[in-house]
């Protein structure tokens, strides 16, 4: 069975997407004895679907140029940081769903991608990891 990602940007289901691309953390991140001595670099990904008002109705795409009608980046940048500084997470699922609930603190946010990657744990691979997708109930 294949499965089918979520739709991230679309007028036609009204979403927009906003993500946060590549944010390398020191993470205190591991089950292994050598990881619980000190932080490892992770690589995390945000992305988010967002309901967008405009996407039906191109009259409300251009709304007031303010913050306050957008999902704020920053502010997910941020709960990602906090999240990962929070203290030691064994398994990069915990970290990625800690993540994922943190972003539906907005409630715009359908659906969240969210990806955990640990940089330095083989020398012959870039990074391992998960990906989790979440979808609001």
């Amino acid at each position: 069975m294949t499965a089918v990602p979520p739709t991230y940007a679309s007028a036609a289901a009204g979403l927009r997407h906003v993500f946060v691309r590549d944010m390398v953390l020191a993470a205190r991140i591991g089950v292994h004895a050598h990881e619980q001595g000190g932080p490892q670099r992770v690589r995390i990904n945000v992305d988010l679907a967002v309901a967008d008002p405009g996407a039906q109705d191109p009259a409300q795409a251009v709304g007031p140029d303010e913050l306050s009608r957008v999902v704020d980046y920053q502010a997910i940048a941020a709960a990602v940081r906090a999240i990962v500084t929070a203290g030691h997470v064994r398994l990069a699922e915990t970290l990625a769903e800690r993540i994922a609930a943190a972003c539906f603190d907005d409630e715009r946010v359908i659906s969240v991608r969210i990806s955990v990657e640990k940089l330095d744990v083989f020398p012959d691979a870039g990074s391992v990891g998960v990906v989790v997708e979440r979808t609001r109930s």
